[in-house]
């Protein structure tokens, strides 16, 4: 059941959040589908764009869920599961309230200069439509934000690897739906619009957080009342 609700959390944040990401690279990736010309209009570059994207995002749910599982597993933190829970919820929580801007750690070592990015794209952009969509896109799904970085750390927490990968796939279907429409909605979105949107899912990322803290409370609560611990 909490499996669910961690992946439905996922989800709406990157769809509350997606207003964040047309902010944020809204104008290199529309800029990139332009410099594309006609073949920018066709499906498979925008297929091949956003999957890579997306996959970037899974890849990272399931190294974050290795390392988790692989700590745990060496015994550095012995069976506590919990341990690992509760600093993934708290983390994930700062990381919320900076996107609210009330955190009292200031994540900006975490944000690259926007001029690299764009003189990638445009490199991109001169490989060809499908694999300079790729390409864009992979790099793309390796710009850091907070509300990615929240949730490849609440990954580090997951049971498995394939629910680590699971929690960024949603997380990533929920970026979908702006971001295939970024350059219709780059131009009616307002600041204000997109703002408000960032807040929502600074809302959510917090809600992950208070769960994996809780699920890492409860879970060490178990684990201390054991005879063998």
């Amino acid at each position: 059941m909490m499996e669910h609700v961690d992946l439905g959390l996922a989800f709406m944040t990157g769809l509350l959040g997606s207003g964040h990401c047309v902010g944020m690279c809204g104008s290199l990736v529309s800029a990139f589908f332009v410099r594309l010309g006609e073949a920018g209009r066709l499906a498979w570059p925008a297929l091949a764009y956003h999957s890579a994207r997306i996959l970037v995002y899974v890849l990272a749910g399931c190294l974050a869920a290795l390392l988790g599982v692989a700590l745990i597993s060496t015994g550095l933190i012995g069976k506590a599961q919990g341990i690992l829970q509760i600093i993934a919820g708290v983390i994930v929580i700062l990381l919320g309230l900076d996107l609210l801007g009330w955190s009292p750690l200031r994540f900006g070592a975490i944000k690259m200069p926007v001029n690299l990015f764009r003189s990638i794209f445009q490199q991109a952009s001169q490989t060809g439509a499908v694999r300079g969509a790729a390409l864009a896109g992979l790099l793309n799904g390796l710009m850091p934000c907070a509300m990615t970085m929240a949730m490849a750390v609440k990954a580090t927490s997951a049971d498995s690897v394939a629910q680590g990968g699971l929690l960024m796939l949603a997380f990533g279907l929920g970026t979908l739906p702006s971001m295939l429409f970024v350059s219709l909605i780059l131009g009616r979105l307002s600041p204000k619009i997109r703002g408000l949107l960032l807040k929502a899912a600074a809302v959510f990322v917090i809600a992950l957080g208070l769960m994996t803290l809780y699920q890492g409370v409860r879970f060490l609560d178990v684990m201390l009342k054991l005879p063998n611990w």
